[in-house]
């Protein structure tokens, strides 16, 4: 049975629109300085960040889906992050990753209550996997590297900014009331456009200091305009798993946006695509 555990709680007043605003943008500063900065170092410590923010988006999902005993799953699941982590770290074999995955998969379900939950339960490890791998895996990446990653930051984080303020300042149809009543389609065409440009941007801008991704400009634009429609399908998928445990936000971590999943699930939906896209290429070279 999913878990109520924020909506029984005393609602507290709403902050003034301004400054709301002023801080989400600061709080968004900081994410965005934090994460660039472990980008530029690489290695452990940008592998540790991911691992942070991977711990933190398990212990929101099995919270709001109610997940019992919960101290031990989040530390059964924690720890099978973090084993990945260091696998990872010590340039480990595909097949032992997917062991070690799997061995602790199958750990955190067995040792969760409920048939139901075990799936929930299941669920976040997998959601969390692609959050806490991804992103060093691409940081890495011979052909990728730190353009990858700043192209995939400059999609998401183009695609959220541009839809916020172009569907507040236009307004009209909604794109999902059922699942997401602010969000509209111009919100969702404004990302896009923008996240097309960013995209191409930075490949162009990496090109200038003789970095290059292995698609050429046109297709570069083609894989922002997918990935960011990705991302807006994986900010409504985490929209649709709230309503179904009846929470407003993932937690109350970040000031001004929620929790780390509230903040990281469009970025979620861009790390699936690109490994998808890696896996394809490593059992098909």
């Amino acid at each position: 049975m999913v878990a109520d555990r924020r909506s029984s709680l005393p609602s507290s007043p709403k902050p003034a629109p301004s400054k709301e605003l002023t801080t989400r943008i600061l709080s968004a500063l900081v994410m965005i300085a934090a994460a660039l900065l472990t980008a530029y170092w690489g290695g452990w410590p940008f592998a540790l960040f991911w691992l942070a923010a991977g711990i933190a988006i398990m212990v929101e999902w099995t919270e709001m889906t109610g997940a019992e005993p919960l101290r031990l799953v989040q530390g059964v699941l924690a720890l099978g992050l973090a084993a990945l982590t260091a696998l990872f770290l010590m340039d480990a074999s595909i097949g032992l990753f997917i062991a070690v995955g799997l061995f602790f998969l199958v750990t955190g379900a067995l040792v969760t209550r409920g048939v139901a939950n075990r799936i929930w339960s299941a669920s976040s490890f997998l959601y969390a996997v692609l959050i806490v791998l991804v992103p060093p895996i691409v940081r890495d990446h011979i052909e990728l590297g730190i353009l990858g990653l700043l192209w995939m930051f400059a999609v998401v984080w183009a695609t959220d900014i541009a839809a916020f303020f172009t569907g507040r300042s236009l307004g009209g149809p909604k794109l999902c009331p059922p699942i997401s009543p602010k969000k509209t389609w111009s919100g969702f065409i404004g990302g896009i456009v923008a996240a097309a440009a960013a995209g191409s941007l930075v490949a162009w801008g990496g090109e200038r200091y003789g970095l290059s991704l292995p698609f050429g400009l046109l297709g570069i634009t083609i894989l922002s305009v997918i990935a960011s429609v990705a991302s807006q399908l994986g900010d409504l998928g985490e929209s649709a798993l709230k309503r179904h445990c009846n929470v407003k936000d993932s937690s109350h971590l970040i000031p001004g946006h929620g929790g780390v999943m509230d903040r990281l699930d469009g970025f979620w939906a861009v790390c699936l695509i690109v490994a998808a896209a890696l896996l394809t290429i490593h059992f098909t070279a």
